[in-house]
């Protein structure tokens, strides 16, 4: 950038808010916003939000409101206007976040925000707490240098991490809202830290638990074991039944043969970003990207059945499991999930008897890269990251809102960003974000908003 010019006035506001900033994040990140409240108190992720809805009030932001969502949490809305005739842009950000998991994995606590070699670590400080920290920057910059050349809405929802639907279906209720000519979605991330990155792509998901019952009650195992059907091991057989031998996943008549074209993910760098051990071998076939970007994939995601600590001689009566399948575009979430459920109860080992319960689901997303919005994000990552262009890639996660936002709403162009690259193991113990991400994607932001202002006017 030449010395002095609006877009280096913009980088240099960003720069010297980035102190306030951590602070900020910092604060977002102490609330225990799990929205799971039979784990967390429901205090915690109210607390969040109203920080989030004190924070917008203080930008200018009218009509700030916690709206109260058909699953029981809360999402934060704020409508800045801008100038007349100007187009309106939705940001978007989630203020709840995962579990800890293991806080004795953690380094330093989950929820305090603490500085370690260049990084800040703590739960949501990527996912997606700074990504509502980065809408703030990128506004508070442009209102340093000019003002906001556009109408702004900001939402922020409460569950986005549980899947539970609720902002999807209170937008589907109220679908004056949200509407907007564009759409900012800071729930992604670049590729690699410096590399700016567009999600193309997004992969649906269901979720479904399973349940197996084959006795009455718990068995003596050495009165009854090797005649009496054992529920762990039914629904061990089950669960194996949905692998191939090298791991690919097998839904009975789910096609798991897509390709993906465009930005590549060298293996080497894959089993480095996934530190997967010495020696184990990766999942699956076809290129890496074909396979977390363009294929379905079953995971388990937890089993119920007796804890090595305690447990007694006994042949199981019954087993629980969850299970998570990411559905790739072109593949319709709904009908992916009858056929999971048909392949679960129809491999059913020994009669034992079997009940599936959906209870969560999201379709995937592809974005038109064609539109203009497009256009004027490349040109705003080619100055926040000097030297590079914009790159297209998938994402193996879903953001179920990305696709009730596109029914509500097809003119709006939906682009997706964010602080989430692979360094920050999201979801993981000892999340972090890199603060150079935040300034170069606020940046980024901050020009974006300009660019499209002008592409409109």
């Amino acid at each position: 950038m030449s010395p002095n010019t609006p877009q280096d006035r913009i980088a240099e506001s960003v720069a010297e808010l980035m102190p306030r900033a951590r602070q900020e994040l910092a604060e977002l990140v102490a609330y225990r916003s799990v929205a799971d409240f039979e784990q967390f108190p429901k205090s915690e992720s109210e607390g969040a939000a109203n920080w989030v809805a004190e924070a917008l009030r203080a930008e200018g932001f009218t009509d700030v409101a916690l709206l109260d969502t058909p699953d029981g949490t809360q999402s934060v809305y704020g409508l800045l206007p801008g100038p007349e005739g100007a187009p309106t842009v939705l940001l978007y950000a989630h203020y709840d976040v995962q579990p800890p998991l293991d806080e004795q994995a953690w380094v330093t606590p989950p929820f305090e925000l603490t500085e370690r070699d260049g990084r800040w670590y703590g739960r949501g400080a990527a996912d997606c707490k700074g990504g509502v920290i980065m809408h703030l920057l990128a506004l508070r910059a442009l209102k340093e240098n000019g003002g906001i050349p556009v109408s702004v809405k900001f939402i922020a929802e409460g569950s986005e991490e549980q899947g539970t639907g609720g902002l999807e279906r209170y937008a589907e209720a109220h679908p004056e809202l949200l509407a907007s000519d564009a759409v900012i979605i800071g729930d992604s991330g670049n590729f690699r830290v410096g590399l700016p990155t567009v999600t193309s792509t997004l992969r649906g998901m269901t979720l479904v638990r399973v349940e197996v019952d084959t006795l009455a009650g718990n068995l003596h195992s050495g009165q009854f074991g090797g005649a009496a059907p054992d529920a762990l091991g039914a629904l061990i057989r089950i669960l194996d039944s949905l692998r191939a031998e090298d791991g690919s996943t097998t839904v009975d008549g789910l096609d798991g043969a897509q390709t993906w074209e465009g930005l590549q993910y060298p293996e080497d760098d894959f089993r480095a970003d996934a530190k997967v051990i010495d020696g184990v071998e990766l999942t699956g076939s076809g290129t890496v990207a074909d396979r977390i970007w363009a294929r379905p994939a079953l995971t388990v995601l937890g089993i119920d059945c007796p804890p090595i600590m305690g447990a007694t001689p006994s042949v199981q009566a019954g087993a629980r499991a969850l299970v998570s399948l990411r559905v790739p575009p072109g593949t319709d979430a709904a009908e992916a999930t009858k056929l999971l459920r048909a392949h679960i109860e129809g491999h059913a080992p020994w009669g034992a008897r079997v009940r599936t319960e959906q209870i969560g689901q999201g379709q995937p997303f592809r974005a038109d890269v064609a539109s203009p919005a497009y256009q004027a994000m490349a040109e705003a990552m080619a100055v926040a990251y000097p030297g590079q262009e914009m790159q297209y890639a998938g994402q193996g996660g879903s953001i179920p809102l990305c696709n009730t936002l596109d029914a509500l709403y097809p003119q709006a162009e939906i682009l997706l960003i964010g602080l989430s690259e692979p360094e920050a193991q999201i979801h993981a113990p000892n999340e972090s974000v890199s603060p150079d991400e935040l300034r170069q994607l606020s940046v980024t932001e901050a020009l974006f908003l300009q660019n499209y202002a002008a592409s409109k006017a």
